[in-house]
């Protein structure tokens, strides 16, 4: 009896997801986290109002979602100003990157990003057979110019740049980033991962564009609106390419309730600014408990904060595992010499004075082990 044929391209992938989910070490650990602050979910949750439309959409779960999330999709262009036909819905930020690298790319075809960005964008292009090409960090940010740069010599159909940047939570000013986008090669497409821009300075984000067809903002419920669990987010870009993506999305990937909880979120926006005052008190307080152990605590504009421990990756990885021995669950970047820094997500007090009592012990811990 034969398996499956798979094709050449699954043949050569290894088996492995982006992320080892917090469940995952929960289970492994045979203890649930005290604090999870490694997943950059807001800990704060969704609004009140949010909560009651997912109530009242509950009875209505056993009908699909709307394919075309009108009345969603409706929401967003008024907020921003845009045409309907300029918006995708989609699962998560992460699901429709998914859309883009099938959409786009090839076995071969050349996509720029930077070493250590986002790892689950690289996931998707490794699986449509993309060759990927990566550029350093310029310090602790994405290089616009190196990016650029490296699309023109490999004549790359893709860039991706995260802007604020997971995982050091830096950022670019609008003006910057408008500069890429105007310096972008002949048939090359800018993803702009605005996934943390909720959470940016005023000045951040270039102002949108739907005519301009070489950029595509992304953008989730799952960072300041509380919705991670949900996985609902959406795209804006010009019209052509949104209808592009009607050609092979799962149109029924976003469900009933999912939708009428970013709906409600997105008429929050109350519920919206409390929830940024909250994340820069918590920004405040992780920075503190950085200093007063003698760590450096990078800016952020985002709903984490990324701390750098002073020493290299081995290191960092031993405060992390040391963490998540003493119940509290953060995370680190991967790719040097950015894997110096652990990254601990905004959380409440009760959850920050958790990780404040435990890293001194970890801090120890690793200096043990060094």
């Amino acid at each position: 009896m034969t398996g499956p044929r798979y094709t050449r391209l699954v043949e050569t992938l290894p088996a492995s997801v982006p992320f080892v989910g917090p469940e995952t070490q929960e289970r492994s650990r045979k203890a649930r986290f005290a604090a999870r602050l490694g997943a950059n979910e807001s800990v704060f949750g969704p609004a009140p109002s949010v909560l009651r439309a997912i109530s009242a959409a509950a009875p209505d779960a056993w009908m699909y979602g709307d394919p075309e999330a009108f009345d969603l999709r409706q929401a967003l262009a008024r907020h921003h100003g845009v045409a309907m036909e300029n918006i995708l819905v989609g699962e998560g930020i992460d699901g429709i990157l998914g859309y883009l690298a099938r959409l786009l790319i090839a076995p071969g075809d050349a996509v720029v990003t930077s070493a250590g960005a986002y790892p689950t964008f690289t996931y998707h292009v490794a699986g449509f057979g993309g060759v990927l090409h990566a550029v350093p960090y310029q310090g602790d940010h994405e290089n616009p110019e190196a990016l650029i740069t490296r699309a023109r010599e490999a004549r790359a159909k893709l860039i991706y740049l995260a802007n604020p940047d997971n995982p050091m939570g830096s950022w670019h000013s609008a003006d910057t980033l408008q500069a890429m986008i105007d310096a972008l090669p002949e048939g090359c497409l800018l993803a702009l991962d605005e996934a943390y821009v909720d959470t940016a300075p005023d000045g951040t984000a270039p102002p949108l564009d739907m005519d301009d067809g070489r950029v595509i903002r992304l953008r989730t419920f799952s960072k300041a609106y509380g919705l991670a669990g949900m996985r609902v987010g959406y795209a804006l870009a010009e019209a052509d390419l949104i209808t592009g993506f009607n050609k092979i999305r799962n149109h029924f990937g976003v469900g009933r309730v999912a939708q009428a909880a970013a709906l409600a979120a997105l008429a929050d926006q109350d519920y919206l600014n409390a929830t940024r005052t909250r994340i820069g008190q918590a920004r405040a307080r992780i920075d503190r408990i950085a200093r007063d152990n003698g760590l450096i605590p990078l800016p952020s504009a985002t709903n984490f904060v990324t701390i750098d421990c002073g020493a290299d990756g081995d290191f960092a990885k031993a405060v992390v595992a040391a963490l998540l021995a003493r119940g509290i669950f953060v995370r680190m970047p991967f790719t040097p010499p950015q894997d110096r820094c652990i990254r601990v997500s905004c959380g409440p007090e009760a959850d920050l004075a958790l990780f404040e009592a435990a890293l001194p012990e970890a801090l120890t811990e690793a200096g043990r082990s060094a």
